[in-house]
């Protein structure tokens, strides 16, 4: 990486291809290979035809979907700090949650699947461990705390992506708050079909129905 020449830096062209490297990171679809590594085949034909971990547990290959999710915060959360170690801010944002930002449009548009990639959740869990540490405990705990009473993975998504940035501004971290927001907005358009579905009362469990995220 390039160095950062000041505690804070403009958006140069080594930062723009770091947050372009970031978005190709985002884009590395791990569920779709490793279920083809497996023999599992095309894991967008199976179940809800998402590329996330929560799709390849339909395939019934726990430890196929253990490792996805691994790997899919992992890349939110190495972007984030491999880019905040090297460029600090940007004006008043951390450049990491700008990479940040950019690995989860990677993975929920990933140019080499035409764009039609996961729904970004674990991505966005890395990107906001990686930022500020708290803030991502509390979404995942968020996450496990829904996902338990109610077993809808949507809406343990939603709820956990609703409460990072609400942390955040309690908290103080401004710039975090912001990215967050905009990660939950994003959330919001990816589960649209899965609100319509827990409105309707159509959306499946956890371990359950074939359509879901």
């Amino acid at each position: 990486m390039f160095p950062l020449s000041g505690p804070v830096a403009g958006f140069s062209p080594a930062l723009i291809a770091a947050i372009a490297a970031g978005y190709l990171i985002g884009s590395i679809p791990f569920g779709l290979v490793l279920t083809r590594m497996a023999g599992l085949g095309d894991i967008r034909r199976i179940g809800s035809g998402n590329i996330g971990a929560t799709n390849v547990l339909r395939t019934g290959n726990k430890s196929l979907a253990a490792a996805t999710l691994l790997l899919d915060v992992g890349k939110g959360a190495l972007v984030v700090l491999v880019v905040s170690r090297n460029w600090g801010f940007v004006g008043l944002m951390d450049a990491g949650l700008f990479a940040g930002l950019a690995t989860v449009l990677g993975h929920n548009f990933p140019v080499w699947l035409q764009f039609r990639g996961g729904k970004g959740v674990a991505t966005t869990m890395g990107v906001l461990l990686g930022s500020l540490f708290p803030v991502g405990a509390v979404a995942c705990g968020a996450w496990l705390l829904t996902a338990a009473v109610f077993r809808y993975s949507s809406l343990a998504a939603l709820v956990a992506l609703t409460a990072a940035p609400v942390y955040a501004a309690w908290i103080g971290a401004t710039p975090v708050a912001l990215a967050a927001g905009a990660l939950t907005l994003l959330s919001i358009f990816t589960h649209r079909a899965n609100i319509e579905r827990l409105i309707q009362g159509q959306e499946p469990k956890i371990g359950g129905g074939k359509t879901g995220t």
